[in-house]
C-alpha cells in the first residue's frame, strides 16, 4: 500500500529527472476487452481522426466532461509548478485534483490520500527558480511529446473499448502502462510496481462500469 510516510521518500527524485524531457516510444495501454497493439515508432502526421484540430487545438469531441476538467487542472498545475509545457506528471496532478469516481476508487484501493498525493507531486515537480509562465492552452505547442503520445494512446484505448470519448481512467491507466513512465517510476521508488498500479486501476474502472 502507498501511505504518506512512504510517499515522502520521493524527495530525492527531483523535478529535473532526465526522463521528464526525453521522448520515449509508447505502447498502447491495456483494455480489459481488447488486445493491445503496438504503436509504430515513427509519429504519423495529422489525419482525419487525429486528436488535434488543424489549428493545433486538442479536439474537444474526443473528451468527456470529466476528462476536460482533468486537463484544465493539468494546465493550472503546469503553470503553478513553473513549467512552460504540460508534462505527464501534470496530467497525473490533474487526475488527482479533479478525480472522477474511478480515480477515487483507485486511490482507495491503493490506500492513498488524494490531496496529500497531489501536494507531494506538486512539490516534487515544482521549479522554484523558473520564470513565471504565461497562460497555457490545450494546444499541441504547449504539450510535451510524451503527453501527446499518451493522449493518442488513451484515445486509442477508448476506441478499443468501444467508446468515442477519452475518460479519466483511460488517462490513468495509460500513465501506468506507458514505458519509462515518470509517474509510474515515482511509485516504483516506494515499492509499488506499475503492474500493481495498473491492476488496481483496471479493477476500479470495471467496478465503476458495474455501478
Amino acid at each position: 500500500m502507498c501511505g504518506e510516510a512512504a510517499l515522502a521518500g520521493w524527495g530525492a527524485a527531483r523535478h529535473n529527472h532526465p526522463n521528464v524531457r526525453n521522448g520515449r516510444r509508447a505502447v498502447a495501454p491495456l483494455c480489459p476487452t481488447a488486445p493491445v497493439p503496438l504503436l509504430p515508432e515513427s509519429r504519423a502526421g495529422p489525419t482525419v481522426d487525429d486528436i488535434f484540430l488543424p489549428s493545433g487545438r486538442l479536439r474537444p469531441d474526443i473528451l468527456d466532461e470529466a476528462t476536460t476538467r482533468v486537463l484544465r487542472e493539468a494546465l493550472a498545475h503546469t503553470r503553478a509548478t513553473n513549467w512552460d509545457s504540460v508534462r505527464t506528471p501534470h496530467l497525473f496532478m490533474g487526475l488527482l485534483a479533479a478525480p472522477d469516481s474511478g480515480v477515487f476508487k483507485w486511490a482507495t484501493k491503493l490506500g492513498a490520500d488524494l490531496p496529500g498525493l497531489l501536494d507531494q507531486f506538486r512539490d516534487l515537480f515544482h521549479q522554484a527558480n523558473a520564470e513565471p509562465v504565461p497562460p497555457l492552452l490545450l494546444n499541441r505547442e504547449f504539450l510535451s511529446d510524451n503527453v501527446i503520445r499518451l493522449l493518442r494512446d488513451a484515445h486509442g484505448r477508448a476506441n478499443d473499448c468501444g467508446r468515442t470519448s477519452v475518460t479519466p481512467m483511460d488517462l490513468l491507466i495509460t500513465l501506468f502502462t506507458t514505458p519509462n513512465s515518470i509517474v509510474a517510476e515515482c511509485f516504483e521508488r516506494i515499492g509499488v510496481t506499475a503492474a500493481k498500479l495498473t491492476e488496481l486501476a483496471v479493477i476500479a474502472e470495471q467496478k465503476g462500469g458495474q455501478a
